[in-house]
């Protein structure tokens, strides 16, 4: 059986993000295979204690890539202060074609863009993937979950980090489905009575409250704040309320727009003419929403370069919607050039962190093992890019970990899911299906 074939049968989709399905990106004929180690969110350290502790299995994952690409070379994006990360990688690292591409403490260095910079020094172009330049890239996870899929091991366990707020701040494998008050448990609990949860991060995560939400196959881990921190109330807002404040607030300093990291890459973002549609609409909302339309929603304009404490990052969010539901696309005049004072323009980490109030939480997440019994699991059926899965089981059927119990609808974009525990099916819907063990 050939690689992707293996792939697509293990259900491996991009563990880092969007879930892309990994099978369809083994199909590609690249010069170069990116590792994606440069873990940028605040708090989560997940692909840490995995590089740490898996690296055998993350770089059997790179070779067989390598093999299936064709590709020449391969780069390793790890930053240059996880140190002990690096010594397990390397001393893993037999392959010749595999070289680490040592990254500084940034925000955003895991964005695809900068990292396909950072490696090759070519630009993806405006609106294209690193297919297009003859990259692919991977997180660390989905090159582990690779290696487990040759040996017929199919994704059915998340690898995840639960951070802030709780007792024992620490890396763990959970089934797929698990709920997050599971994590918390083991965890220790929060130590808040009230609390707030970002999931897979901070600042391209989401915030939520509802602790029966669960893990699926992109899922970073979770970052409890008090209830009443900055970020959470700042999030809480209406969207009406952030355009109304915006409006009457907004003096077009541009600092949103000189620190957006995809600006800096020579990408037409400008969050500061993006923030004029929501107070000069008579000149034409497409007018200004097309400055949005190449945004990667980093957050960093919001979150950190405006002095007023605007939501640009918003507004262009809903830019990007307009230039979508309006059929519009911007096709980007100037030349794709770096800024010349890009690298003088990053933003530390750590410096992120202060402005957003959150260095009190930041703790070492080590790997550890629990006695937890995970007994319930509700597996989504739409965790990856594309359709949502086709349920092939039925209620009431005993399985065993690892059944599939989801296939692929024919001619779609998908990915097969499979039983993260064994026990019963308890109900079947169009969103989940939920396992009792």
């Amino acid at each position: 059986m050939q690689i992707p074939e293996k792939i697509k049968n293990a259900g491996v989709v991009g563990a880092g993000g969007a879930g892309f399905p990994t099978h369809i990106k083994a199909q590609s004929k690249v010069e170069f295979v990116l590792v994606n180690g440069a873990e940028c969110e605040p708090l989560i350290h997940k692909d840490y204690e995995l590089m740490r502790n898996y690296p055998d299995e993350i770089v059997k994952g790179v070779e067989l890539m390598i093999e299936q690409t064709g590709a020449k070379k391969s780069f390793f994006g790890i930053k240059e202060k996880n140190i002990k990360a690096i010594d397990e990688i390397d001393k893993s690292i037999k392959n010749k074609k595999i070289e680490l591409c040592l990254l500084g403490d940034y925000y955003p260095s895991g964005d695809e863009y900068e990292l396909v910079y950072a490696a090759t020094k070519r630009l993806i172009p405006p609106h294209g993937l690193p297919l297009d330049v003859g990259c692919l890239v991977n997180n660390v996870e989905t090159f582990y979950n690779i290696a487990n899929a040759i040996d017929d091991r199919p994704v059915t366990k998340k690898f995840v980090t639960v951070a802030g707020a709780v007792k024992n701040p620490s890396s763990f494998f959970v089934p797929i489905g698990t709920c997050f008050n599971d994590l918390l448990k083991i965890a220790g609990g929060s130590i808040l009575q009230e609390y707030a949860i970002f999931v897979s991060g901070i600042l391209m995560g989401k915030l939520t409250f509802d602790a029966n939400e669960v893990v699926t196959k992109t899922t970073a881990g979770i970052i409890i704040l008090p209830k009443n921190h900055y970020l959470v109330q700042r999030m809480e807002r209406p969207i009406a309320d952030m355009n109304r404040i915006g409006k009457s607030a907004c003096d077009q300093c541009s600092y949103c727009t000189e620190f957006c990291p995809r600006y800096l890459l020579g990408y037409d973002v400008q969050p500061h003419k993006v923030m004029r549609s929501l107070g000069f609409s008579a000149t034409g909302e497409a007018v200004w929403n097309q400055y949005a339309d190449l945004c990667c929603s980093c957050g960093l304009c919001s979150l950190y370069a405006c002095p007023e404490d605007l939501y640009p990052r918003e507004a262009c969010d809903q830019g990007k919607s307009y230039m979508k539901s309006n059929g519009l696309r911007y096709h980007q005049q100037k030349e794709l050039k770096v800024h010349p004072i890009k690298e003088g323009r990053r933003v530390p980490l750590k410096q992120l962190m202060k402005r957003m109030n959150i260095l009190e939480f930041e703790a070492h997440t080590p790997l550890i093992e629990y006695s937890k019994k995970i007994d319930t699991v509700k597996i989504k059926l739409k965790q990856h890019t594309g359709f949502p899965s086709k349920p092939i089981v039925n209620l009431g059927s005993r399985i065993i970990e690892g059944d599939l119990i989801a296939d692929i609808y024919e001619d779609k974009l998908g990915a097969k899911i499979h039983a993260s525990i064994s026990g019963t099916i308890k109900e079947i819907n169009d969103d989940f299906i939920l396992i009792e063990g």
